[in-house]
């Protein structure tokens, strides 16, 4: 999704009240950017804290800030920062973390962003998590408050057409359960019951906004006295699962079956890629399969 981010950037950059901001990141990636808008393009350094007081200081005067990183070194090293500069005042600062999730592997878990979505949640600022590349651009169009925007790495069946653009929307048919997915998890759903037959697969909702305020009444309907199932990279706590379950029961829904898939940290003690993290917790496709009673690879 970096390079979807760097393209819809450089079309905001007509805008001179525009300002991007990292901290000596996005290699290979935001050179386009760079080039674009020149002076509002700002590389801090490895200051977090000092980055986000600066983009702070530069909303107070009426510009439009976005400030990129890793996940971690953008929500977690400046935490009190965002707090206290941003989400106080109630600035229109939009954070950009990369690799959500497990999605720098390897790294392990000082770059791993598993409590981010809870974690920025919690502190007011809207938490957008882009399905697909396509999702971006409407993200970035509408940042006008505090925001989180957590990157990943978009999947999708080969051929398939993404609807547009909505916070929760429907990109598969089914009729037997519902699975809902936070962000690219989407698409591995997607990719695991595209070739079933409906009557034999769930649909799938790509959530690309944590507010389940803004599922529409059609997602409402559609749980209601039927099976659920949550997929999230994310810890359970604070998440897609934990808002959607208190959501339903706010409601007064019955959902006959609720299952909830979420990153268990690193339950064999080891690091390895994306694609291990997501096998050991059940969130790859043929876990997805399983979760579903039976697989049909």
């Amino acid at each position: 999704m970096r390079n979807a981010l760097s393209s819809a950037i450089m079309r905001l950059a007509e805008d001179e009240s525009v300002f991007f901001l990292t901290g000596d990141l996005g290699f290979m990636a935001l050179e386009g950017v760079r080039e674009r808008m020149g002076s509002r393009f700002i590389n801090t350094g490895v200051a977090e804290q000092n980055m986000i007081g600066v983009a702070a200081g530069l909303a107070r005067e009426g510009l439009r800030v976005f400030v990129y990183s890793i996940a971690p070194f953008c929500y977690a090293r400046p935490f009190e920062q965002i707090r206290n500069d941003v989400c106080m005042p109630e600035l229109p600062v939009c954070l950009i973390g990369n690799g959500g999730g497990y999605g720098y592997g390897y790294m392990g878990p000082t770059h791993h962003a598993l409590e981010d979505c809870a974690a920025m949640a919690a502190l007011g600022l809207r938490v957008l998590v882009p399905a697909f590349d396509q999702d971006i651009p409407a993200m970035l169009a509408g940042c006008n408050a505090p925001t989180y925007l957590r990157l990943g790495y978009a999947l999708q069946p080969e051929g398939a057409t993404i609807p547009d653009y909505a916070p929760w929307r429907k990109i598969l048919g089914g009729e037997r359960g519902v699975v809902v997915a936070l962000g690219p998890l989407a698409g591995v759903a997607w990719r695991a019951f595209a070739a079933w037959p409906a009557s034999a697969r769930p649909s799938v909702w790509a959530v690309a906004e944590l507010a389940t305020a803004l599922a529409p009444a059609e997602f409402w309907a559609e749980i209601d006295d039927s099976a659920l199932y949550v997929i999230e990279e994310h810890v359970e706590t604070g998440g897609l699962g934990a808002s959607l379950a208190l959501a339903i029961m706010k409601r007064g829904l019955i959902v006959r079956r609720l299952a909830h898939r979420y990153a268990l940290g690193y339950p064999t003690g080891r690091y390895g890629s994306q694609g291990f993290h997501r096998a050991q917790c059940g969130l790859d496709e043929n876990g997805l399969r399983e979760m579903l009673g039976r697989n049909h690879s």
